[in-house]
């Protein structure tokens, strides 16, 4: 216990004179992400919006990248996308990024408690208006850290409002709270009937016709990422017999046209379903819906 308290601590004083970011609470929104890319993907066009109407936006990374590599070692990986994940988020106009280095690809084994704490510190200290985390009610992802992490975010936010959790934040001065406006991003989302949170959470679009092109730009700045993913197409229509086209050689041109036909395939058929010509959706909780129930139950006293 005396080790994690040190460590929050220690967090506590890394956050705490980064321009009291906690004390004006309207304007902020902490994204929570298992990577450098998935809420580029899944959100980057609504934070976009949010960044142009005057939230400062903050990115909690709990990953460290390592694995997200063709040809690299792990150390290596984990510098390329680190330092392209800050390229593309300056550009997204993201206010700051707080990486926390568990072991990407490994969420199903890392500690929940000691992830939770570490988010009770971030939800408490930066007070966001909107929190944005991976929506663990996604079905069929290749990617398990979105899962586990989702899951632990989620119980993180219900339970940072309260006293009964990390009362040992209290006494270094990160006072419960928890954020009003939830959003439940995904970058998979399969686009089906009964995809969805549980309880209050319901399903929402935003349009984000304007800022499409910015987020495109954004993600194209995921060079490694990008690199990776144009791999792995080019090798599956090799599998499975069809043409592959410009990805034979993967030059920088090839790869950029196959993340901006996938970006913008995305936002078309979010937007489809509900009149935009590009959208995003998540599962949202808002400020007149309760927790789900089963948060509710959790956090009941004993």
């Amino acid at each position: 216990m005396r080790h994690v308290f040190l460590i929050l601590l220690s967090l506590f004083l890394v956050l705490w004179p980064a321009e009291r970011a906690g004390a004006q609470e309207a304007g902020n929104i902490l994204v929570v992400t298992a990577n450098s890319g998935d809420y580029m993907f899944g959100a980057g066009g609504t934070l976009i919006k949010f960044i142009q109407e005057g939230y400062d936006v903050y990115v909690a990374q709990m990953g460290n990248d390592e694995k997200i590599a063709h040809g690299l070692t792990p150390a290596q990986a984990r510098l390329a996308n680190v330092e392209d994940g800050k390229d593309a988020a300056k550009l997204l106009g993201v206010k700051d990024t707080i990486y926390m280095g568990h072991k990407s690809g490994e969420f199903g084994y890392v500690s929940a408690t000691e992830v939770r704490k570490q988010l009770f510190a971030l939800i408490r200290h930066y007070r966001p208006a909107k929190l944005f985390i991976p929506d663990p009610y996604v079905h069929h992802l290749d990617d398990r850290d979105p899962y586990h992490l989702g899951r632990i975010a989620e119980e993180s936010w219900g339970y940072s409002g309260g006293g009964t959790f990390g009362p040992e934040l209290e006494r270094v001065g990160l006072k419960g709270y928890s954020a009003p406006e939830v959003y439940f991003y995904s970058y998979q989302r399969p686009y089906r009937p009964g995809e969805g949170g549980e309880g209050a959470a319901r399903m929402m679009s935003v349009d984000i016709s304007l800022t499409v092109e910015q987020k495109m730009n954004s993600i194209e700045l995921l060079r490694n990422r990008n690199q990776v993913y144009a791999r792995t197409v080019r090798d599956r229509l090799a599998a499975a017999g069809r043409p592959t086209n410009l990805l034979d050689r993967l030059d920088d041109g090839a790869v950029r046209k196959l993340v901006r036909a996938y970006v913008e395939q995305f936002g078309r058929t979010v937007g489809a379903k509900y009149g935009f010509n590009f959208g995003e959706e998540f599962n949202y909780v808002g400020r007149r819906e309760a927790l789900p129930p089963h948060i509710l139950e959790a956090a009941a006293p004993k």
